[in-house]
């Protein structure tokens, strides 16, 4: 049975009119017990207007990360272009050092030949 049923029902019933009394108070107790009261409901103009500060802050929020991104990017550029300059100093060192190894290797054949050949010189 609903609620308003149940209600009519019972006032039927009541004895005498303080009952009444109490039976539709106790009623619109258990109302205002089911439903927000109407301060606490959201109007359309109040759901919009939030909508809109939402909007607001969430371009703001866009700006300033597009922002930090560009400046994270402008860093690690600059910390990119320091590592190939340094990629290109260990290359230059290695090729620096590979040219040295190459000279002393060189000049190490060229007297382990001299050897040699004083060494034939001397055999024979």
């Amino acid at each position: 049975m609903s609620a308003a049923l149940e209600l009519y029902a019972q006032l039927t019933e009541a004895p005498d009119e303080k009952t009444r009394a109490r039976l539709i108070a106790d009623a619109f107790d258990a109302l205002e017990a089911r439903f927000p009261h109407i301060g606490d409901l959201a109007t359309q103009g109040h759901v919009r207007e939030s909508e809109l500060r939402l909007q607001k802050e969430i371009k703001e929020v866009e700006a300033r990360l597009q922002k930090e991104i560009k400046e994270v990017d402008a860093r690690l550029q600059e910390q990119l272009k320091g590592v190939e300059l340094q990629i290109k100093q260990v290359e230059v060192n290695l090729h620096q050092a590979m040219a040295a190894q190459t000279r002393w290797l060189l000049g190490g054949l060229a007297v382990l030949g001299v050897v040699l050949k004083l060494a034939d010189l001397l055999i024979q």
